[in-house]
């Protein structure tokens, strides 16, 4: 009996297999995201990411206070690789004029009263406005100031180190393409998934009812079987993101091939089962093209690439834990960009796990639910 169950079992997994196969290809919807977007988008990325560093960024100045002081620090600023004086002016309005018809991109003020303080080593400020149209044009504002203060508390006797082991240049690409490699992943199963399943009950064909048809009624051997479908094409997919892409668009791989592999096994098996929980709320084809704008941006922000995470509030800190990106990407960069080992990276991996966890088993909820409203409504 306990044989015929477990050849039963597989049997109907194969089942499933082949008829989710099947309807994966014979979808022209879910290969043009498949293709175009996992094979595309992170090339497509690299391609606009590109150049990922910004020199010689064009600011004016506006020096009230007319010191030695001051002379030097303007003449540092001018020195860096980020930022380049482009004017000197007399005031904050024609700082402001030059700012507004986009010959600068940023404004540093300092104030009558600087270099009098620097004289009696009391604070002195100094004020920078910056042009938050590009990222990089305030970055290369905040960055390059800095350097020349710290330069400045260096010569007044304030020690200080500067250690830049993974991303020396400050590249944007290197951080930001890191983190959404991964994403990419998540989005393209979860819109492909989602995708299938509202067409699906858009023709009253849910898989929910493909147990009937089957030896057993179990749910398990459907969301196994689904998976696995989804499993192998999306490890295709994550080898080719993991180490081929970055290969391409010129990131770091400093991490070990088979610990990321490993990663990789645990991220996508994580991706299959979130994607096919909340594909069970999805009846309309169309809707996972708004969750596509509305969810993005969200999932991408909370991975902590650019925002650390423990200055994420609580309640978004906890919201984060939803999304297998958010354990993944932090994953990714740790092994690929910094080159850390597996075992640094093991809470996150317990994490994944647990996620795993709890999504296969709130799939199985949802299919056995789904299947008693199907019966329900027959």
């Amino acid at each position: 009996m306990k044989s015929n169950y477990i050849k039963n079992w597989f049997s109907d997994l194969w089942k499933v297999f082949t008829h989710e196969l099947k309807t994966v290809f014979s979808d022209g919807g879910f290969l043009i995201i498949f293709f175009v977007a996992g094979l595309g988008y992170p090339l497509l990325y690299g391609y606009i990411y590109s150049n990922g560093i910004v020199e010689d960024t064009p600011v004016a100045v506006v020096d009230l206070a007319d010191c030695s002081e001051s002379r030097e620090f303007i003449r540092e600023i001018d020195a860096t690789r980020e930022l380049s004086v482009a004017y000197r002016c007399q005031d904050m309005t024609e700082a402001q004029e030059l700012f507004a018809a986009r010959k600068v991109n940023g404004i540093m003020y300092f104030p009558s009263d600087y270099g009098d303080k620097r004289a009696h080593e009391e604070t002195a400020k100094l004020s920078i406005y910056a042009d938050m149209s590009c990222f990089l044009y305030y970055k290369n504002l905040l960055l390059g100031s800095e350097n020349v203060m710290l330069h400045h508390m260096n010569n007044d006797a304030i020690t200080y180190t500067e250690n830049l082991p993974y991303n020396r240049t400050f590249s944007y690409s290197i951080f930001f393409l890191s983190a959404v490699l991964m994403l990419i992943i998540q989005q393209v199963m979860f819109y492909g998934t989602t995708m299938l399943a509202g067409t699906a009950r858009e023709e009253n064909r849910s898989f929910a009812t493909l147990p009937a048809s089957l030896h057993g009624h179990g749910v398990s051997r459907v969301i196994f079987g689904r998976g696995l479908v989804y499993w192998l094409l999306f490890m295709a997919i994550g080898i080719y993101i993991a180490t081929i892409v970055p290969a391409v668009i010129g990131l770091p791989q400093r991490g070990d091939y088979w610990d990321i592999m490993l990663m990789l096994v645990i991220f996508v098996l994580d991706c299959v089962v979130f994607s096919q929980f909340w594909s069970s709320f999805i009846n309309k084809r169309e809707t996972v093209f708004v969750l596509l704008l509305f969810i993005s941006p969200i999932c991408l922000f909370l991975t902590g690439f650019s925002w650390p995470s423990s200055a994420i509030p609580p309640f978004w800190k906890a919201f984060s834990w939803l999304f297998p990106s958010t354990f993944g990407c932090q994953a990714f960069i740790n092994l690929n960009t910094a080159g850390s080992t597996i075992a640094s990276v093991r809470p996150l991996l317990h994490a994944m796990i647990t996620q795993l966890a709890i999504y296969y088993a709130l799939s199985c909820v949802a299919m056995y639910v789904e299947q008693q409203v199907i019966k329900r409504n027959a």
